[in-house]
């Protein structure tokens, strides 16, 4: 842990009378520059609120710590992989003997369709995505309102002592991704993602209305996060529409301490079906993640019109059901010394997380077999870690026969 360096004097009175003298003259500007989680926690737990109780703010702390960086990681670990098929998908055609398109649409985003690619036809994307983190289960962390402790004098309706924390994180995620038809019927695939974590935060203590900074610290890291092999098997096919079940494996790679990775083996099962016309189709799934103390039941359904021959329109719902991620919530008690004055901490407790984002956009054949994707994500729940809107973009080129 970086430990505060330096010195700055306040000229301010406690409510706190015999340890009032071991604090004035400490409030601490700081810079920690370790690892994200080393900043992270750094950042959480250096409280300067005499509350009575350091073993309970070191909990709260802590727990508030776990939380936030749990979600991340849940962020990262689960970050939707563009559909397994490409854009692409072919069929024998046994009536003329020959390999034909086995849908006018490109398919969806990230919700899964039962069609394969087809026989010996493999595809390869490159894809980006940048997310700037602005709240957490529904608290600002960029405007300096997340309060970390506060003393209120009982009865009344403001802190007189509030410390707040303000985090700027932001993702950058670049995704290769390859996808090969087996046979007719089965798809393998990968995706290797490449991850860039930064994150600065700053701490204020307001006592009375005037505000000191106590510390700050900044992160960076940058590196492979979870590789990702899947594979799908297309049980029943009825022209593009039909059933498929599916499996993907998130292996360990990325650095858990950076925040990068999950640190976890994943297996995530997938029930897929798939109703397609000529020129409108609607797809879903439904998967269970297997995950460590965090399973996650998944789902998700897409409207995909193939609104010309070269350009289909996409509209996708993707929600998860997370056991044991937890949220935040401000915990109020009372102080053990003073009278009339209660303590209120932010702190991590278990539950279960419940998120669902809407995603719209399009994909259209530029040239070829190239595909351009573009996309946003907008979250439709507050709970977890959050950005308004998630732009992504993907290019994918298809090829074989």
């Amino acid at each position: 842990m970086t430990k505060a360096r330096g010195s700055r004097p306040r000229s301010r009175m406690r409510l706190v009378a015999p340890m009032t003298c071991l604090l004035l003259g400490s409030t601490i500007p700081a810079n920690a520059q370790q690892t994200t989680l080393d900043v992270l926690s750094f950042l959480l737990t250096n409280r300067t609120i005499i509350t009575g109780d350091f073993d309970r703010d070191a909990q709260a702390a802590a727990a508030t710590r776990d939380t936030f960086a749990t979600f991340l990681l849940q962020e990262l670990s689960t970050l939707p992989v563009s559909s397994s098929s490409g854009g692409f998908t072919y069929r024998l055609d046994p009536t003329i003997g020959t390999v034909i398109r086995s849908s006018d649409s490109f398919g969806p985003f990230y919700t899964e369709r039962s069609l394969t690619a087809g026989r010996n036809r493999a595809s390869f994307g490159i894809g980006y995505q940048s997310t700037l983190y602005n709240s957490i289960d529904g608290r600002d962390l960029n405007d300096g309102t997340l309060v970390s402790t506060a003393a209120i004098l009982r009865g009344q309706a403001e802190p007189f002592d509030i410390e707040t924390v303000s985090l700027d994180v932001r993702t950058d995620t670049m995704t290769v991704t390859g996808n090969y038809g087996v046979t007719d019927r089965i798809d393998v695939g990968v995706a290797i993602p490449f991850v860039r974590v930064s994150l600065h935060g700053e701490r204020f203590d307001t006592y009375r209305g005037q505000s000191f900074l106590q510390a700050t610290g900044s992160a960076a890291a940058s590196g492979f996060g979870d590789f990702v092999t899947r594979a799908k098997y297309n049980v029943y096919r009825e022209g593009a529409s039909g059933l498929a079940l599916g499996a993907e494996v998130r292996f360990p790679t990325g650095d858990e301490e950076n925040l990068l990775g999950s640190g976890e083996l994943s297996f995530t099962p997938r029930l897929i079906g798939s109703a397609e016309g000529r020129t409108v189709g609607f797809h879903g799934e439904v998967s269970y993640t297997l995950h460590g103390d965090t399973d996650a039941l998944g789902y998700g359904a897409a409207v995909t019109v193939a609104a010309a021959p070269r350009f289909t329109l996409i509209g996708e719902l993707f929600g998860r059901r997370v056991e044991g991620l937890g949220r935040l919530e401000s915990v109020t008690s009372a102080h053990p010394r003073l009278a009339g004055v209660d303590t209120i901490r932010l702190t991590g407790i278990e539950g279960t997380t419940n998120r669902l984002v809407a995603i719209g956009g399009f994909k259209w054949n530029v040239t070829g077999t190239w595909l351009l994707t573009a996309n946003v994500l907008h979250p439709l729940t507050e709970a977890g870690l959050n950005a308004s809107w998630v732009p992504s973009v993907t290019f994918d080129y298809s090829f074989g026969g």
